[in-house]
């Protein structure tokens, strides 16, 4: 039994995903500088001796320098807040992000801060002397195909998706976090995509990365179309509640108010198919811009020159932001739909199986 194949995303399958024009890749990497790694840990199967793991991480970087350094302006949102995300006290604070954004499952959250703080402290003499690493890790518990009890995941594999990330394509599907996860009851886990907005005839990019481990099956709407209600097969031998992870970025010139504007979005996409922020599910969002870099030493005079986008316009004559909006909530919904569409299906512990959604059978009764 090996990791499944990524079986193709959303709109290559004929599924409906907005209006908006995408990025070269339609992906978080369209943002010029942001790289993404993974690493999967997938080991044992039923009948195997030994635990089974279906776990991973994920590491997206704001940018090509040292974060440490020099670091984005950032903010988060929650929908509902059975989660955690670290970092995020200080993010509300200084509205920086000073580190990779680290992905990973709930019980090994721990090992992805070490991991984090060793990897940065390692390549920088100031880190854990001038000042401490705080880095950004998020989990999803991704307990029912993964044996929590394991604690497989190591420093190791931190390092390596850190070591890994790129400015190319993403990978999706049943990858890196997203290996053990659930998505309305099918197998569910990485989920990208973009849109470009034209602003004064200015071009940006929005991208958003999702790790999907959310929703019941009867909550699932593709298109405004409750499917979930009418794809009963093939139901889990329990429903297991877990979270969203949503990772916004863009180069558009915001400060942190206004990213958090952007963070909130997310909660529309993800409505759209289908969640509803359910009581046991972690619904954590957070946006950056790569427009600005804020430097550990400020430059003589101790300024920053920052440009922004205006918010708070003639809402009458029309605001820039509606366009910025609906980039964000169209990439979170086709982001969802990518991770849907892409992963496959996957056995787990005690052989908890989690089957791919049924893309044809979805296709036939949209007609």
């Amino acid at each position: 039994m090996s990791v499944p194949a990524p079986r193709g995303r959303a709109r290559d399958v004929g599924l409906p995903v907005g209006g908006l024009p995408t990025g070269p890749l339609n992906a978080i990497t369209d943002v010029p500088g942001v790289r993404v790694g993974h690493r999967t840990v997938w080991r044992g199967g039923p009948g195997e001796d030994g635990p089974v793991v279906r776990t991973g991480v994920t590491a997206i970087w704001p940018h090509d320098g040292n974060p440490f350094r020099d670091r984005v302006y950032a903010a988060t949102s929650v929908l509902n807040g059975y989660g955690v995300m670290t970092g995020d006290l200080v993010l509300d604070e200084w509205g920086l992000l000073g580190s990779p954004v680290v992905l990973c499952d709930t019980a090994n959250l721990g090992v992805g801060y070490d991991a984090v703080v060793r990897y940065l402290t390692a390549r920088d003499r100031a880190a854990g002397d001038d000042d401490v690493v705080m880095p950004v890790v998020a989990e999803c518990d991704d307990g029912y195909l993964n044996d929590n009890r394991a604690f497989a995941l190591t420093v190791d594999d931190v390092t390596a998706a850190l070591d890994a990330a790129s400015t190319g394509p993403v990978a999706e599907g049943v990858v890196g976090a997203g290996t053990g996860m659930q998505l309305f009851d099918f197998k569910g886990g990485i989920g990208t995509a973009s849109r470009v907005v034209d602003l004064e005839g200015r071009r940006y990019t929005v991208g958003v990365l999702l790790n999907t481990n959310f929703g019941a099956r009867h909550q699932l709407r593709v298109a405004g179309r409750t499917l979930g209600r009418e794809l009963t097969g093939d139901l889990p031998q329990r429903h297991r509640e877990g979270s969203c992870i949503a990772v916004v970025a863009t180069d558009l010139p915001l400060h942190p108010r206004q990213l958090r504007r952007l963070a909130r979005r997310v909660d529309i996409g993800l409505g759209r198919v289908g969640s509803v922020g359910n009581d046991g599910s972690g619904e954590i969002f957070l946006a950056f811009s790569t427009a600005h870099r804020v430097p550990r030493q400020a430059p003589a005079g101790g300024t920053l020159p920052l440009e922004v986008l205006v918010e708070g316009q003639f809402w009458t004559h029309g605001s820039p932001f509606d366009d910025v909006f609906d980039a964000v909530a169209e990439a979170s919904e086709e982001a969802a739909l990518n991770a849907l569409c892409q992963a496959d299906t996957v056995t787990g512990r005690d052989g908890h199986r989690l089957v791919g959604f049924p893309v044809e059978q979805a296709l036939r009764l949209l007609g």
